[in-house]
């Protein structure tokens, strides 16, 4: 596994590097292993440039997302394939990105559970999806199903205007029995989404999540949600709070979903009341920046020597240099709060703002899955006086997350096609370091 961040440490990483005495402890067993795991609605996201005709057509509404039939789905893509319209097909889903920035920010295994075209022919979605998921991106726990995954159609029109068509397909048939028990014993993080609980009737696809977490909660798995859309959360805000509570160790949502949630319009104090449900929040917040808020544990707290910033809680980040612990593990537990702004101010020219957020969660679970690493491997460390939930402190964890955002931001796919540059060329070594 490679070192969440880029920053120096004296506490060696990877554990088999630089320091004698590790080196030596571990010569007599196998180094222990982690991966994270996710489910996920497995789609590709189809690109093309249309004209409004074609829109009409098919009975969309222009600027608007609608869910379409299977078949009105087929059709549309085989009309956009026969014109040659299509301008890019990646891999997309929520969890399906995270997991893919996972493994390529850690150079490790991330499980993803989902379904599958069981007949997968050259050039088709089912094929174009596996060509963008990063080899280190363990599949063989996929449900085979016949017929297509998910489709999402982004379609452009001359106008620049956006319009979305969406096709579930197969993607909500993971069954619970396709959830395999054994593979929680090893994993850092069970990642999932909103969309997952939020299906048609009869969709087993609730059933399988609820099953994953029922075997994460058994081996002691923080189990991470992402919010997905503020639309699915306003629906019913008090149904996602009583689920957070029960269930959520770790939630990541931008500030439209913090609202919706919380009813806050400011994302400190949005990520403050969301710690009443769980114990660690990433909120994005557009070109305000990134802001984590969570819990340490009060003799391991550790002082910022950067500014204290002013904000709805005066003096937030006065302990950002903590690292987060789950409440329920402290013995005199008190909130952390850290916020960054926007990596260089945000790219010259934002190319793509879908999975920007997918992105930054991808740091935050690396940073966890390393925690668990090092802590298995290196169990006598002094990083480990408390069960803390990540390797880095809350100020380091949103500059790692604030850089991968950075990164799919000034790009048009919403996953990394490389690691993070060994060194910046366009920033001092300091924003790391310090």
């Amino acid at each position: 596994m490679k070192f969440p961040g880029q920053r120096k440490s004296k506490h060696y990483f990877p554990v088999h590097a630089r320091d004698p005495l590790v080196s030596q402890a571990q010569d007599d067993k196998t180094m222990s292993r982690t991966h994270i795991i996710g489910i996920d609605q497995t789609l590709v996201d189809i690109e093309a440039n249309v004209t409004t005709e074609l829109i009409e057509k098919y009975g969309l509404s222009k600027g608007h997302s609608l869910v379409i039939d299977d078949e009105t789905a087929e059709s549309l893509y085989n009309e956009l394939k026969h014109s040659q319209l299509i301008t890019n097909e990646y891999a997309g889903g929520t969890i399906g990105n995270t997991l893919h920035n996972y493994s390529v920010l850690a150079d490790d295994r991330s499980t993803l559970l989902g379904v599958m075209s069981q007949e997968i022919k050259i050039g088709s979605y089912g094929y174009r999806y596996l060509c963008n998921t990063s080899s280190r991106m363990d599949l063989n726990h996929l449900q085979g199903v016949e017929g297509a995954i998910g489709r999402c159609f982004a379609l452009i029109t001359e106008d620049g205007e956006r319009t979305f068509a969406i096709s579930e397909g197969q993607m909500n048939q993971l069954r619970p029995e396709s959830i395999p028990e054994k593979i929680f014993e090893s994993a850092s993080a069970l990642v999932l989404t909103a969309y997952l609980v939020r299906c048609k009737d009869g969709d087993p696809m609730p059933a399988a999540t609820m099953k994953a977490i029922e075997y994460a909660k058994k081996y002691d798995v923080p189990v991470v949600l992402t919010l997905g859309t503020k639309f699915v959360i306003q629906d019913d805000p008090e149904y996602w709070r009583e689920f957070l509570k029960e269930n959520i160790t770790v939630v990541a949502m931008n500030e439209d979903e913090a609202e919706a949630l919380t009813g806050e319009s400011d994302p400190l104090a949005a990520s403050d009341k969301t710690l009443d449900w769980v114990d660690l929040v990433l909120c994005t917040a557009g070109p305000v920046g990134l802001f984590m808020a969570g819990y340490t544990e009060e003799e391991s707290k550790r002082e910022t020597s950067l500014p204290l910033l002013p904000g709805s809680i005066a003096e937030f980040n006065r302990y950002e240099f903590s690292r987060p612990v789950s409440k329920s593990l402290c013995d005199n537990p008190i909130k952390v709060y850290s916020h960054i702004a926007p990596y260089m101010g945000g790219p010259e020219k934002i190319k793509n703002t879908n999975g920007a957020g997918d992105a930054a969660l991808s740091a935050l679970l690396h940073d966890m899955a390393a925690n668990k690493y090092h802590r298995e491997n290196v169990p006598n460390s002094s990083k480990h006086a408390h069960a803390f939930l990540t390797y880095s402190s809350f100020s380091q964890v949103c500059k790692y997350s604030n850089r991968a955002s950075y990164e799919v931001l000034a790009q048009h796919s919403p996953r990394l096609s490389k690691g993070l540059p060994e060194r910046e060329d366009s920033l001092e070594e300091a924003y790391w370091e310090r």
